[in-house]
C-alpha cells in the first residue's frame, strides 16, 4: 500500500516521513485546521524535499483559481479537493487533482469507482478528526483505486491488507500533538502498511 502522511507543518516532520518511506506528503491549506500551513512555509519545505515524493495540497471551500495558483507557487503536485463541488469545477482547476468522498453510507464508497479517489469518514469538520469508517463497507468492493483515510494508526493499518487498497492516508494517528508528528508512530505506520 502506498502511504500519505498528511498535515505536514514543518521540515523535520516532512523529512522524517520521507526517510521512513512515505510516498506522499499532505499540506493543509485550510485556515480552520490545527494543521494549517501558509503558502510561504509549504514552499520552503517543498523546496528541500527529495525528488519522487508526491506533494499533495489539501483544500476546503476554495476557488479553482486559488487552488491552482497555490499548487503552482508551493510546488505541490496534486490538489486534494476535500469539499463538495459540481462536476464542472474539476476541469477549471487545470491541475492534477484527487477527489475526496466523505462517506456517510456504504453506497458512498462505490461512487466514482472508475477513478482514483480518497475515501474518508464523514464528519462536520474537515479531516484530521480521527473518525474511522466502517471497514465492512469495503467487503467485496474493488479497492484498488481507493486511498483510505480516517481513524488510521499504527495499530490498525495492518488489518486493511486483505482489502487491497491503493493507499492509506494518515494524519492524527501518527501525531505527538496536533500538527507535530511522532517519529516512532510515523515509522511504525509506514513499515506496517508496506510490509
Amino acid at each position: 500500500m502506498r502511504v500519505k502522511i498528511c498535515g505536514i507543518t514543518n521540515l523535520e516532520d516532512a523529512l522524517l516521513a520521507v526517510n521512513a518511506g512515505a510516498d506522499a506528503l499532505g499540506f493543509v491549506f485550510y485556515s480552520d485546521s490545527p494543521r494549517y500551513i501558509t503558502v510561504e512555509n509549504a514552499k520552503t519545505i517543498i523546496a528541500k524535499l527529495p525528488p519522487f515524493v508526491e506533494k499533495v495540497a489539501l483544500f476546503v471551500n476554495e476557488t479553482p483559481e486559488i487552488i491552482r495558483s497555490t499548487c503552482l507557487e508551493t510546488g505541490c503536485t496534486l490538489a486534494q479537493i476535500h469539499f463538495d463541488v459540481n462536476e464542472d469545477f474539476y476541469p477549471q482547476l487545470q491541475f492534477p487533482y484527487l477527489r475526496v468522498i466523505r462517506a456517510k453510507t456504504a453506497e458512498d464508497v462505490l461512487r466514482y469507482s472508475d477513478e482514483y479517489r480518497l475515501v474518508d469518514a464523514y464528519c462536520d469538520s474537515f479531516g484530521g478528526s480521527g473518525k474511522r469508517l466502517n471497514i465492512e463497507w469495503f467487503e467485496g468492493v474493488d479497492c484498488s483505486k481507493i486511498i483510505l483515510a480516517g481513524g488510521l494508526d499504527p495499530l490498525n493499518v495492518e488489518s486493511l491488507k486483505p482489502y487491497g487498497f491503493y493507499g492509506v492516508d494518515v494524519s492524527s494517528g501518527v501525531e505527538a500533538s496536533k500538527g507535530k508528528k511522532d517519529p516512532i508512530r510515523v515509522a511504525t505506520f509506514i513499515q506496517k502498511a508496506k510490509s
